[in-house]
């Protein structure tokens, strides 16, 4: 199993706690190292599972707009868009599971125009505020027929660190790894409006594989 190498940090802090906390318990009652040790070895499979990270194969086509996220489809509604897109469009919003690959990837491919990072709160993912109030990274990115789409790390109640490793002027691959969210957390994609949207709510989706939209 592949593990993200953005975990690496949290599974040394997580697996040096379970030791010394077993070490600690081998010397109090048998009774006691029965319910303690088994606990423990949950945890660090559970930590070595979130941070899992299979590969992916995207499906061929130019035009397709696939999901950045493992998860659940909770919204695809009409809005409008004034940050990056300025016009109409129809958001997507993913929800992740702690038990979900939290491994994000790109997707479309094209230039990175755009790049903001907002400090924030950290509402339940899958309210509807909180794709304006959570912590929160913003991307838009020129697709090569010059469509632009803006999608969205937000963090959730659990979720307390967004990763990204894009930055403006790279120029991105549809399916390619860009980052993670830690820990239960949302992806929103706004698409301009016209585009067909092939996702409805509560469809699951697999990052860099599923197809949730075609652009025209």
């Amino acid at each position: 199993m592949t593990i993200a190498k953005e975990g690496f940090t949290t599974i040394i802090l997580v697996f040096s706690f379970s030791i010394l906390a077993g070490y600690g318990i081998s010397f109090a009652p048998v009774w006691l190292m029965y319910i303690v040790y088994p606990l423990l070895i949950a945890l660090c499979g559970l930590i070595l599972y979130f941070f899992r990270d299979p590969e992916r194969t995207p499906p061929e086509g130019d035009n397709l707009v696939l999901s950045p996220a493992d998860g659940k489809v909770v919204l695809v509604q009409p809005s409008q868009e004034n940050e990056y897109i300025n016009g109409p469009v129809t958001q997507i919003s993913i929800f992740l599971s702690p038990l979900d690959v939290h491994v994000n990837r790109n997707p479309v491919s094209g230039d990175l125009e755009y790049v903001k990072y907002y400090p924030g709160k950290y509402l339940v993912a899958w309210e509807d505020h909180a794709s304006e109030e959570n912590e929160r990274a913003h991307f838009g990115v020129k697709h090569p027929t010059g469509i632009k789409i803006l999608f969205k790390q937000i963090t959730g109640f659990l979720a307390r660190r967004i990763v990204y490793h894009i930055s403006e002027g790279d120029t991105l691959e549809a399916g390619e790894r860009f980052g993670i969210m830690k820990f239960g957390s949302r992806m929103d994609i706004l698409i301009p409006q016209g585009t067909v949207i092939k996702v409805k709510e509560g469809d699951r989706t697999i990052a860099g594989e599923s197809v949730i939209a075609e652009l025209n």
